[in-house]
């Protein structure tokens, strides 16, 4: 039996460049660095595999969460039996919260588990799932909020330039869309996530401003996330609906697929539970016959892992492509759309690539 012996949670920060506009950040933080929170698993075979929890800002209470409540349950645990030990490291956590620091910590940890159950038998997780016929996912661009109407419109015109066929703009003035659609054309898909910032009445309102736009999807439209009903109340705005990204088991995701008014579901795996979670979600998003938009605006483990999914589900249509650019890559050869603006889905063992250690050395928040 492999155990697992140790887990460490690795605070990194890459630096980044991003297109023009108002300096990224969030809560009165400016972002200088993209902060990600790495698990390092390590098995008493010598296999480690990689995972990642949802950080950013709550980075140093995820790195609590893993290191207090997650790794004193799973040290000497058998390493493979990953639904066995999921299972029973919910139920006992569940005090913690079904969703927040503790799921995150989960959600690492189980990426990592599935990376070494992938190395161990030497195949790529799509495959150990049943999956691993596709081999290509096409990205969409992920703007940071740009707000300013001029900068918008070249932002969206050099995205358009570079071969995307895709962008997310995140926006709260609904007339932003009109100002990214004439900037970048009639055949490019366009969303909106707006991060749940309006009543029913208000989003029906930015609904009508924003229908000539003609967008893919409009993302998280209505306060609170749990008001499922309120996205029926879009059903018949005549622009689709997208959700999920804060929904933090598959239990609530199975419940937000049957909603009518939902078309996206958009689990996110280093929020939800991991590998495990999403793909218990994803099975439940496509017995309700919807499609699959996956929150991953990550350059780490994460992202790969998503891109594991992608190759499992066809629902899947695009993968997001975080509007910002490494100074240094994180993989190497992985993890980065081509020249196409299409994601190469890893076929190494595990997740497909471990990261570089020494880009990992020299930007540890902790050192």
């Amino acid at each position: 039996m492999s155990k697992i012996t140790s887990i460490d949670a690795i605070p990194v920060g890459l630096p980044f460049t991003h297109h023009d506009g108002q300096p990224p950040g969030f809560g009165g933080k400016v972002w200088k660095t993209l902060d990600n929170l790495l698990v390092r698993v390590e098995t008493s075979d010598g296999i480690i595999g990689w995972g990642d929890a949802f950080a950013y800002n709550g980075l140093t209470a995820t790195k609590a969460a893993v290191e207090d409540l997650v790794t004193p349950l799973a040290l000497g645990q058998d390493a493979s039996d990953i639904s066995g030990l999921m299972g029973r490291l919910g139920r006992t956590l569940h005090n913690f919260g079904r969703a927040g620091a503790a799921t995150f910590a989960l959600s690492g940890l189980d990426i990592a588990l599935w990376d070494i159950a992938g190395k161990q038998a030497g195949l790529p997780i799509c495959r150990l799932l049943g999956g691993g016929g596709r081999t290509h996912a096409p990205s969409y661009a992920s703007l940071f909020r740009v707000v300013d109407h001029g900068t918008l419109a070249r932002v969206c015109e050099e995205l358009v330039q570079d071969g995307f066929k895709a962008i997310k703009l995140h926006e709260v003035d609904p007339h932003t869309t009109i100002v990214a659609r004439e900037a970048s054309g009639s055949t490019t898909e366009l969303m909106m996530d707006t991060n749940c910032p309006w009543d029913r009445l208000q989003a029906k309102e930015a609904a009508a401003t924003m229908r000539p736009s003609n967008l893919k999807w409009l993302e998280e439209p209505i306060w609170p996330p749990e008001d499922f009903a309120g996205l029926t109340a879009l059903q018949n705005e005549g622009i689709p609906v997208a959700a999920g990204e804060n929904i933090a088991n598959p239990e609530d995701m199975a419940r937000l697929a049957e909603t009518p008014g939902l078309d996206y579901a958009q689990p996110s795996v280093t929020k939800i539970g991991g590998i495990s979670a999403f793909h218990r979600s994803g099975q439940a998003v496509r017995m309700a016959g919807k499609r699959l938009a996956p929150h991953s605006p990550y350059f780490g483990p994460g992202l790969l892992a998503t891109l594991q999914m992608a190759s499992i589900f066809p629902e899947i249509e695009y993968v997001e492509m975080f509007g910002a650019k490494l100074i240094e890559p994180l993989f190497d050869g992985v993890g980065l759309p081509g020249e196409d603006q299409n994601f190469a889905i890893p076929d190494g063992p595990g997740l497909g690539g471990d990261p570089i250690q020494e880009v990992i050395d020299r930007f540890r928040l902790d050192r």
